[in-house]
C-alpha cells in the first residue's frame, strides 16, 4: 500500500476533524461504549491515530492500531497523551488477518477505502458481519475536488485525477470514488443498518498549506496518468498559484451497525 508522511497527515488532521459528520461520529462512540467493560476498537491504516483523537479520550476504551508503516506506528505514540490503552499492530490490509480483529466491538477507518479493492471492502464486510462488528468508515472521496474561483483547466484535470484515484494503491484496484457506495451496499447486503453523510473539506485562506499540498499531490497524480498535456498542467498550476482559491473536497461518513 501506497504510504503517507506524517507531515500530510499532520496537515490534514484539523480539516478531517472539522469535516467528520457529528452525528455519525457520536453514534459510532456510543455503539462502541455500549460494548460492554472495555470496549475494543480497532483502527485499520490508523496512521498517527487521528481517528482516536476525533473520538476523544475515554478511560475505559481500549483502541487497537493497526497500519502496514512502522514509521507511523511509532508517531503515534508522541501523538496519543491521554489514551491509557493503545496497542500497536503492523499488518499488511491487501492479506487482512482475522487476528487483526479479534474482540473487537467497532471497527474504524479514515481515508482509507477509497484506497481499497471492492474485493477487500467485501472481505471486511464478511469478518465483520461474521463477528457482529459495527463499522465506521470516514472521509471517503467522492470524486468531487473544486476550486474557486473555477479554471477552464479544472474539468480535464479533476477527469484525471479521479482516473488516478482508481489505481491499485497497494490494496487492489482501488474504488475511488465509489468507496462509500460500495460500503453501503456491502454491509446492508448483510442485513447491517447503514448510515452514510457527507463531510466535505471546505479549505480557505487560513488553511493555505494543506491546499497548497493537496494540489501538488492532485498535480502529480495527473502527470502520471498522462491524460492532460503538460503545458496545460503547468499552466493550471501556475495560474492556481498566481491566484489561490478556496478549494472544496468531497467526501462521505459510513456507519455500519448490526440490527439488534
Amino acid at each position: 500500500m501506497s504510504g503517507f508522511d506524517t507531515t500530510w497527515l499532520d496537515l490534514r488532521e484539523p480539516a478531517d476533524h472539522a469535516a467528520r459528520d457529528a452525528a455519525l461520529l457520536t453514534a459510532a462512540r456510543e455503539f462502541l461504549q455500549a460494548g460492554g467493560p472495555s470496549p475494543l476498537a480497532v483502527d485499520l491504516g490508523s496512521g498517527t491515530g487521528s481517528t482516536l483523537r476525533a473520538f476523544g479520550s475515554d478511560d475505559r476504551v481500549r483502541w487497537r492500531l493497526v497500519d502496514h508503516d512502522p514509521r507511523l506506528l511509532e508517531a503515534a505514540v508522541s501523538r496519543l497523551d491521554g489514551f491509557p490503552h493503545v496497542e500497536r499492530m503492523e499488518a499488511d490490509l491487501a492479506r487482512l488477518d482475522p487476528v487483526v480483529l479479534a474482540d473487537a466491538r467497532l471497527v474504524t477507518a479514515s481515508a482509507l477505502f477509497d484506497l481499497a479493492s471492492e474485493a477487500l471492502v467485501e472481505r471486511i464486510a464478511d469478518l465483520l458481519s461474521e463477528r457482529r462488528i459495527g463499522l465506521y468508515a470516514a472521509l471517503n472521496y467522492d470524486g468531487a475536488t473544486r476550486w474557486e474561483p473555477s479554471h477552464d483547466g479544472d474539468r480535464e484535470m479533476l477527469a484525471a485525477f479521479n482516473a488516478h484515484q482508481t489505481t491499485d494503491k497497494g490494496l487492489g484496484r482501488a474504488l475511488g470514488p465509489e468507496a462509500a457506495d460500495a460500503l453501503r451496499h456491502a454491509f446492508e447486503r448483510r442485513g447491517y443498518e447503514v448510515r452514510v453523510a457527507p463531510s466535505p473539506w471546505r479549505l480557505g485562506p487560513d488553511q493555505r498549506a494543506l491546499e497548497t499540498a493537496l494540489r501538488d499531490g492532485f498535480v502529480a497524480a495527473v502527470r502520471e496518468t498522462g491524460r492532460v498535456d503538460g503545458a496545460a498542467i503547468e499552466v493550471w498550476q501556475r495560474d492556481r498559484i498566481d491566484h489561490p482559491a478556496a478549494c472544496h473536497v468531497g467526501h462521505w461518513d459510513v456507519l455500519a451497525l448490526p440490527r439488534g
